[in-house]
C-alpha cells in the first residue's frame, strides 16, 4: 500500500499502545493494575453532565463558529483573566475538540520547513511528532532530575539559532510532575523577546498543583502577544472523553488557527461547549476535592516507591504523575533499560507503567533510567501495585 511520505514523520502516544496490551491481558483473565494512562479516575461533575444533557435536549446539536461558541469563548476569557492575571478578550480564544489540536495548529501556523522548535524531553510525545510532521526540526531540551526536572538555562540558550522559531513549555509537566519556576520562565521570556520567538505554553495541569505556586509565562511583560496558552477541560474537570480544549493567543494568530479548525473539523461539538461553560462558571468544589485526593495519592506512592530496592522518586509539585529513577532496579535485575523493566513489571508482577522512552528518545550522554506512574487510580490499587513491585524488586 502506498501512503504519503509525511506519515513516516508522525509519531504516536505509547500510553495507548500499553492500554491495548493491558486490555488484551485482562481479556485473557490476567489481573493487571495499571499506572499507565494519564486520565483522572473521577466522574465528570454532575452540573457539567447535566448542562451537556440539557443542551442536547434543547437541540444544541448543530454547527458552531469554528473558533467556538461566543458564550464559551467569553467564559474562557474571564477564566484566563482571573487565573493568569492578564487581559483576554473572546477574540483571543480558539476552542478545539481536545487540547491536542492546538499543538498541531500551532506547528502548522508558525513553522516553515526547516524552522527549529525547542521542546522538553522527556515530554509529551506529540510535541516532537507534530513539529516533524509540519516540516520543522525538533530540538530536544533535556529536563534534569538534578534540577527537579527543570532544564539547564545555559544549555537552553545554547540551542537558540537563527532558525529557532518556537519554544514549547509544559508546566506542571507530563511525565515528571515537575513545575517550572518563575525565574526559569523569566529567563525563557528574555530569550524569546531578544530573538523574536513564539512560545507554546502547555498549561493543562495548571489547576493540579500541590506545592508552590503555578506561574504562567503569559504574565511576564511582552510575552502574552507571542505566547499560545494551551489549556482544556480534560484534566481539571475529568472530561477526557468530552474532547474540549482551547488556545489563547493574539487576535491575528487566532484568525489563522480558527481557519485550520474550519479545514479540519469544522467546529467543536456544540453541546460539549455548553457543558464547558457550566464547568467554568459553576461550582469548583469537585475540582478542589479531586486535587486534594491526588495530593494524598502522590504522598502515598512516592513514599511507597522510595521504600523499594533500586528506586528513587522525587516528590512532584503538580499533575498526577511520578517519574522515579529505576537505574539501580534495572541493574539489580540484569535488565538493559526501563523498557525491559516495564515489560517485566507487566508480565511478572501484573503492573502496567510507562518507560522513559515513551516520552521521547534518550539523549546523548543520558544514562539514567526512569518509569512514569500515573496515580490517577484508587489508594487501594496504589498500595496493591506497590506491594507487587516490592515483591519483585525487594525492600530497600
Amino acid at each position: 500500500m502506498k501512503i504519503a511520505d509525511r506519515m513516516g514523520k508522525l509519531g504516536t502516544e505509547t500510553a495507548f499502545e500499553v492500554l491495548a496490551e493491558v486490555q488484551r491481558l485482562t481479556n485473557q483473565g490476567k489481573d493487571i493494575i495499571s499506572f499507565a494512562i494519564g486520565e483522572p479516575d473521577f466522574a465528570t461533575p454532575a452540573n457539567i453532565k447535566e448542562a451537556g444533557i440539557e443542551a442536547i435536549r434543547a437541540d444544541e446539536t448543530h454547527y458552531s463558529p469554528s473558533a467556538g461558541r461566543s458564550e464559551l469563548r467569553e467564559a474562557i476569557a474571564k477564566y484566563i483573566k482571573s487565573t493568569r492575571k492578564i487581559t483576554v478578550n473572546p477574540e483571543h480564544v480558539v476552542v478545539t475538540p481536545g487540547a491536542k489540536p492546538i499543538i498541531f495548529f500551532t506547528a502548522l501556523a508558525l513553522l516553515n520547513p526547516g524552522d527549529e522548535a525547542i521542546y522538553p524531553t522527556p515530554g509529551f510525545p506529540i510535541y516532537e511528532s507534530v513539529i516533524r510532521f509540519a516540516g520543522g526540526k525538533p530540538v530536544p531540551l533535556p529536563l534534569l532530575e538534578s534540577k527537579n526536572f527543570e532544564f539547564d538555562l545555559d544549555y537552553f540558550r545554547s540551542l537558540i539559532t537563527p532558525r529557532t522559531r518556537l519554544v514549547i513549555l509544559n508546566s506542571p509537566h507530563n511525565p515528571t510532575g515537575g513545575m517550572l519556576s518563575k525565574a526559569t520562565l523569566e529567563a525563557v521570556a528574555e530569550m524569546a523577546l531578544k530573538h523574536d520567538l513564539w512560545v507554546l505554553s502547555d498549561e493543562v495541569y495548571s489547576r493540579i498543583v500541590f506545592d508552590g505556586e503555578f506561574f504562567s509565562i503569559t504574565g511576564i511583560p511582552g510575552m502574552q502577544e507571542r505566547t499560545i496558552l494551551l489549556d482544556g477541560f480534560s484534566k481539571t474537570y475529568a472530561m477526557t472523553g468530552w474532547r474540549l480544549g482551547y488556545g489563547v493567543m493574539n487576535e491575528e494568530l487566532a484568525v489563522h488557527v480558527a481557519r485550520l479548525v474550519t479545514n479540519s473539523e469544522s467546529c467543536t461539538a456544540t453541546f460539549t461547549q455548553l457543558a464547558g461553560v457550566a464547568a467554568l462558571e459553576g461550582p469548583q468544589d469537585a475540582t478542589a476535592a479531586m486535587v486534594e485526593e491526588f495530593k494524598r495519592r502522590r504522598d502515598l506512592i512516592v513514599s511507597g516507591l522510595n521504600d523499594i530496592r533500586g528506586i528513587q522518586c522525587l516528590l512532584p509539585a503538580g499533575a498526577f504523575y511520578v517519574f522515579p529513577n529505576v537505574t539501580e532496579a534495572c541493574k539489580n535485575l540484569g535488565l538493559k533499560d526501563s523498557r525491559a523493566l516495564q515489560h517485566k513489571l507487566l508480565h511478572d508482577a501484573g503492573v502496567a507503567v510507562l518507560a522513559r522512552t515513551s516520552f521521547g528518545k534518550r539523549q546523548p550522554g543520558e544514562k539514567e533510567e526512569y518509569l512514569r506512574f500515573s496515580y490517577a487510580t484508587s489508594e487501594d490499587l496504589i498500595v496493591q501495585g506497590l506491594d507487587r513491585i516490592k515483591a519483585l524488586l525487594g525492600s530497600r
